[in-house]
């Protein structure tokens, strides 16, 4: 009675969540980008940011005990950071 109950440590849930915070994160970064986006994409590429940063600290968290990769996670956890500031400062001009 001592079997984990997953097949493999490679088959746990936690191995996707770097590639989810790759793909969040891209798309925050791609957003936060566009020239002069309206308010409301700016506030959807600041949520979807901060979803594809504390999926990836999550994943960082999971790939240091062995499962999952760090570079995936570590990737989506920059690019989403980096949409989130670009974001954020983007609203901040335009509220000026």
């Amino acid at each position: 009675m001592s079997e984990p109950t997953a097949a493999d440590r490679t088959s746990t849930p936690a191995v996707s969540l770097g590639p989810v915070a790759i793909v969040l994160g891209a798309t925050s970064a791609t957003i936060a980008w566009m020239p002069q986006p309206p308010m409301a994409t700016l506030l959807s590429a600041v949520i979807v940011g901060v979803l594809a940063v504390a999926l990836g600290a999550v994943g960082i968290r999971h790939a240091r005990q062995g499962t999952g990769r760090l570079w995936t996670a570590v990737t989506g956890t920059t690019l989403g950071a980096a949409g989130l500031v670009i974001a954020i400062s983007g609203m901040w001009a335009l509220r000026a």
